[in-house]
């Protein structure tokens, strides 16, 4: 493939799992500095994308998650076919993630078996889970020919942050460092979810020494973040659902560190390069670990961890609730 070629990736659906995308985009750009990629994503992604200079441009996906919608596809993907494009990276392993690169008629389009694409993919690769054990790594090694040893290497995320919307928005929420950020929230369940209680009391010891403590999350999220805000002894500010998805970036970045389920915004904290403390209960930090070296990782490895169930399965959520508010908070020290 030349320098100068035109990529269309196929890009996921979730916030984290588009934050550590940007590996495949930087690990692209590594190989081929000339090369154009347009990323094809849910309407939601294109501010996180927009601070991915590798990206030249975001392509709305019009369909909520789970729609089939063949026609739709088709002339999606006809609308395409004369771009140029001369390779497509299919990141999602659904039958219908590869619909609109088919019927753009990109010469190559690359991406995993999944759900028997056959003809739809004609760069078809096989994951052999056992080498390539995280997220991450399955992207990249995409972007990579087929042959290639594994797993590849992966380059970290690094998301643009803007400086002048930080100071607006500071001056919006009337916010003030030191700032920690309590990050509550995840999209797939209560099963990754550190208690509230728990939150709750890491902002009031927080805010005893001399931190201001951020809420953040969706508007799913608003009602957790009262809770959080009324048992902290007025020491955190609720943000969830305040705030779009661009300033989060923005304020993540302005905190002294964040702590944080598995979830999106704690991948997004990880690519601004703010301290994560990550918190790990039904999944594992050996597949979605926060992709950066200035992390602590707090995961108890019981038995019954990693289960990937949405609610605990035994009742108990013991690999969250055993994870105590002084083990979690003992590294950030004073400030008052």
């Amino acid at each position: 493939m030349s320098s100068a070629e035109r990529i269309l990736v196929v890009g996921p659906s979730w916030v984290g799992d588009m934050v550590m995308a940007q590996s495949l985009f930087i690990s692209l750009k590594q190989r081929w500095p000339g090369c154009s990629i347009d990323v094809l994503a849910p309407g939601w992604s294109g501010p996180v994308l927009a601070r991915m200079p590798q990206v030249r441009s975001a392509i709305e996906m019009p369909l909520g998650h789970g729609q089939f919608a063949w026609s739709l596809r088709r002339r999606l993907g006809r609308s395409l076919a004369g771009q140029d494009y001369s390779r497509a990276i299919v990141l999602p392993r659904s039958f219908k993630s590869a619909l609109v690169p088919f019927h753009a008629g990109i010469p190559v389009r690359t991406g995993y078996l999944g759900e028997l694409r056959y003809g739809l993919l004609n760069d078809i690769r096989s994951l052999d889970k056992d080498v390539l054990t995280q997220t991450v790594q399955r992207f990249v090694a995409l972007g990579w020919p087929g042959d290639a040893q594994q797993p590849p290497p992966t380059p970290a995320p690094a998301l643009r942050v803007n400086p002048d919307q930080q100071g607006v928005l500071m001056q919006q929420f009337k916010l003030a460092g030191p700032s920690v950020a309590l990050l509550p929230g995840a999209e797939y369940g209560p099963a990754k979810c550190w208690p509230l209680e728990y939150f709750a009391e890491a902002a009031r010891l927080l805010g005893q020494r001399g931190y201001q403590v951020w809420v953040m999350g969706s508007k799913k999220d608003a009602a957790a973040g009262e809770i959080i805000a009324a048992g902290s002894g007025g020491g955190a500010v609720n943000l969830c659902g305040k705030t779009r998805l661009e300033d989060a970036i923005d304020l993540l970045a302005a905190s002294v560190a964040v702590i944080a389920n598995d979830s999106g915004l704690m991948h997004v904290a990880a690519a601004v390069d703010t301290r994560v403390i990550a918190i790990y209960g039904s999944t594992t930090p050996d597949f979605t670990p926060p992709l950066t070296d200035n992390a602590k990782v707090h995961y108890l490895r019981l038995d019954c961890s990693p289960c990937f169930k949405r609610v605990c399965p035994l009742g108990h959520l013991n690999c969250l609730k055993n994870l105590d508010v002084a083990r979690v908070i003992a590294e950030l020290p004073g400030v008052a």
